[in-house]
C-alpha cells in the first residue's frame, strides 16, 4: 500500500485507497477539466470534494499541495519512476495524464506542440475571460454601475469565440478529427459562459455555427457527463 503521508493534504482529505491517483477538486470549468480527463483514460482515481465557499482551498494542507490556493490538484502515487508526485495547475495536469495514458494526445511532437497551444491558450485566454465576464455579468460585478469592465470581458470573450469558431473550420475537434485535451480544456469553460453564467445573448453565441456543434460533439460523450458531476458536492 502507497504511503501518501509526506503530502499534508491527506490529513484533511484522507485517502481511501491511497493505491490510486487521488483526485482534489470542485465541479467548476475548471475542475471538471480533470475529472472528465481521468472518466475518459479510465484510470483509477479516488475524488475528493473541496469546498471552495468555505475556502477550504486557503486551508494549511491544501495549500501544501497547491501554493496558489486553487482547484484542482492531484496525487498521483504512481508517478514518474514510480514515486508519488503531487501537480497543480488543471492544464498541467492534463498534459501529464495524456503523458501517462498516452491518451488524448497526438503521438508526433508537432501535433503534440500544437495541441499544446491550444491548451495554453485555454488557460491564459477561455478561462480568465470568461471568468470575468461571469463576475460581472451574473455575480457581484453585475452591480458596479461602471458597465466599461462587463464590456471590455464581453467584447473579449466573443472575439475568442471566434477564434474557436475559426479553428474548427472543417474540423470535428480543436485538432482535427480526433478529440483530445485541447476539447477537454475548453468545453466547460463555453458550456459555463452559455449556461451557468447565461451570457449567450451577451456574447452573441447564437451568431456562431461551429463552436455549438463541437460543444454538442463534446457534450455527448459519457464520459464527460460523467466528468462534469465530478466531485460529487458535499
Amino acid at each position: 500500500m502507497s504511503d501518501l503521508s509526506t503530502f499534508p493534504i491527506t490529513r484533511s482529505w484522507p485517502a481511501k485507497n491511497p493505491d490510486i491517483l487521488q483526485l482534489y477538486s470542485t465541479p467548476t470549468p475548471n475542475g471538471v477539466k480533470v475529472s472528465i480527463m481521468l472518466e475518459e483514460t479510465g484510470l483509477d482515481y479516488e475524488p475528493h470534494f473541496i469546498d471552495i465557499g468555505k475556502n477550504e482551498t486557503w486551508t494549511p494542507d491544501y495549500l501544501s499541495l497547491n501554493p496558489n490556493g486553487k482547484i484542482p490538484a492531484i496525487v498521483d502515487p504512481n508517478g514518474p519512476g514510480g514515486k508519488p508526485l503531487g501537480l497543480f495547475e488543471s492544464g498541467a495536469i492534463l498534459f501529464y495524464l495524456a503523458e501517462k495514458t498516452g491518451k488524448f494526445i497526438p503521438a508526433d511532437a508537432a501535433g503534440r506542440y500544437e495541441t499544446l497551444e491550444w491548451v495554453f491558450f485555454q488557460m491564459a485566454s477561455i478561462g480568465p475571460m470568461f471568468g470575468q465576464v461571469g463576475f460581472f455579468h451574473k455575480f457581484a460585478g453585475k452591480d458596479i454601475e461602471d458597465k466599461r469592465p462587463l464590456e471590455r470581458y464581453r467584447t473579449e470573450s466573443k472575439r475568442l469565440l471566434g477564434v474557436i469558431e475559426t479553428r474548427l473550420d472543417g474540423r470535428d475537434y480543436i485538432m482535427g478529427a480526433d478529440y483530445t485535451i485541447a476539447d477537454i480544456s475548453m468545453l466547460g469553460w463555453v458550456r459555463n459562459l452559455i449556461g451557468f453564467y447565461g451570457a449567450g445573448e451577451l456574447v452573441d453565441y447564437a451568431s456562431l455555427k461551429r463552436v455549438p456543434a463541437w460543444l454538442e460533439r463534446c457534450l455527448a460523450r459519457p464520459a464527460v457527463q460523467r466528468g462534469l458531476e465530478i466531485p460529487k458536492r458535499g
